[in-house]
């Protein structure tokens, strides 16, 4: 290589670092002026960044596998139940992230009936779910020894199923949602209404 080359090369070395310099004093002038809450929109830097995290939390030996379990009602309707009592506290029964927890995370949860997560393979999905994301509010499930693994196959047939969802399906979900002693209690007085008791349904509680 001549010297014109190393010189050239070594502005655009020079100039690849005073651009990340820039971005870091950048950065570091936002955070102290807004401080780090969680109620902010992730900047574009950061929502890339997250993304490719995710990326890297799968394997790659991983990204090309297919589910092991074969798509059934059974196995959708078993899936459906475990994402009522599991995930859906972040992840709404819909799979919207729209929930307290799911918007006030940050990242904020996504929206798994887009394109972003429908677009994932089978075992990224599957990855995700057993082996968390960090950085981000996304746990690792199941055991490591992979006695868990068969139901975090079904679920991944269930996130498939999320944009088409029904009435139906989504109001059988909502029986199935973890619930205080009060919110089982006003469940079960209005169930008792509704089959003709003589028991007034409670008042609803907003919260």
């Amino acid at each position: 290589m001549t010297r014109q080359h190393w010189h050239i090369t070594g502005k655009v070395l020079a100039a690849m670092i005073a651009a990340g310099v820039i971005v870091i004093v950048v950065v570091l002038v936002l955070i102290l002026r807004r401080g780090l809450s969680a109620r902010e929109e992730p900047t574009l830097i950061e929502t890339a960044i997250a993304r490719e995290v995710r990326h890297l939390a799968t394997p790659s030996s991983m990204r090309e596998a297919r589910n092991p379990v074969p798509l059934s009602g059974g196995v959708l309707a078993e899936a459906r139940a475990h994402w009522a009592d599991h995930c859906a506290t972040c992840h709404a029964n819909d799979g919207s992230g729209n929930t307290e927890i799911g918007r006030n995370l940050y990242p904020k949860t996504p929206d798994m009936r887009q394109p972003r997560t429908q677009q994932l393979t089978d075992g990224e999905l599957f990855s995700i779910i057993r082996n968390g994301v960090r950085l981000t509010g996304m746990p690792a499930w199941g055991d490591a020894a992979g006695h868990d693994d068969a139901d975090n196959w079904k679920l991944v047939h269930f996130i498939r199923h999320l944009p088409k969802l029904t009435a139906e399906e989504l109001a059988e979900m909502e029986t199935l949602n973890p619930k205080t002693p009060d919110e089982w209690q006003e469940m079960q007085s209005e169930a008792a209404f509704l089959a003709g008791s003589n028991v007034a349904p409670p008042p609803s509680h907003h919260h």
